[in-house]
């Protein structure tokens, strides 16, 4: 057992440099990105486009951004739905921090942005007459990574570009550590053969199973379906369902206006149901290429 916590341990270890320098460089992102600058934008014909386009990038800050921005009514449902499905939290992070599965990246990602697209402009076209307010002249909406509240004036360059970063990838790295250790009890009281068998045997249930952690507005969620993936528990399609209903932080926005809770629903119920059948589509095509 000594030997199983020591290699999560190290396991573990050896993706956090490559979580640190990827969170330093989205801390450069995010402090020089406005979205609410191009607002009319975000109401035109390449609303949903741009809206996936932001989404892919790895922080959950642009689904809180739009989020927020919907609940204004500065936005259409569609482009929400293109934000929402091309999140993926901290997932391209992990996976670019595993070499082994790092060229999974691409694949994901022109999924997730394809399917985001189609979405968010089927959506759209259907919610056409959807009211839009305006924004407020010099109002301007922020959407923090992982929706961490940060004092933007009160933060010197040092904290805002390293303390920042370091907690965020400690937070991250617990989540891998727990996942990676979980997994290692779990194969050495079970061992390979027999929980390859069972994951087998559920491999039409797990884009069910993924989705629907997908949903939970937190960013473990991202972390343990990415993370069982990496390990092989999960497969390439129960893994894409997971990522697609997952909205980082985006949720809990919504769900604060507790005035609109059916409104809220039927999107998580869509975002879920697209998630689900996306996941089954992966996983028939590689089923029938023999992948």
């Amino acid at each position: 057992m000594g030997d199983v916590l020591l290699d999560a341990l190290l396991d573990s270890l050896k993706v956090f440099p490559f979580l640190f320098l990827l969170y330093v460089i989205i801390e450069f992102l995010e402090h020089r990105t406005n979205v609410t600058r191009h607002e009319n934008l975000l109401k035109g014909n390449i609303a949903p486009l741009l809206g996936a386009a932001t989404g892919l990038i790895p922080q959950c800050g642009f689904s809180v951004m739009a989020a927020k921005l919907y609940d204004k009514r500065l936005i259409r449902a569609g482009t929400l739905l293109a934000v929402f499905l091309a999140t993926s939290d901290e997932a391209l992070i992990i996976l670019l921090s595993e070499g082994s599965k790092a060229f999974s990246v691409m694949p994901i990602v022109a999924i997730k942005f394809v399917v985001a697209v189609g979405a968010g402009y089927l959506c759209n076209a259907i919610t056409r007459r959807e009211r839009l307010a305006e924004l407020p002249e010099g109002e301007e909406i922020h959407g923090n990574a992982c929706g961490h509240d940060h004092d933007e004036e009160g933060d010197g360059k040092v904290r805002r570009y390293l303390v920042h970063p370091l907690l965020h990838s400690l937070e991250i790295f617990a989540y891998i550590l727990v996942v990676n250790i979980l997994f290692g009890i779990l194969l050495y009281y079970v061992g390979d053969e027999t929980l390859a068998s069972f994951l087998q045997s559920g491999y039409w249930y797990q884009p069910l199973v993924a989705a629907a952690i997908g949903l939970i507005p937190n960013c473990a969620s991202s972390v343990v379906i990415t993370q069982t993936y990496v390990l092989g528990g999960l497969s390439f399609g129960g893994c894409v369902a997971g990522l697609c209903a997952n909205a980082g932080l985006g949720f809990v926005i919504l769900f604060k206006n507790t005035k609109k809770w059916k409104r809220n629903l039927v999107l998580a119920a869509v975002l879920f149901g697209i998630g689900v059948a996306v996941g089954y589509a992966v996983n028939g095509v590689m089923l029938a290429f023999g992948l």
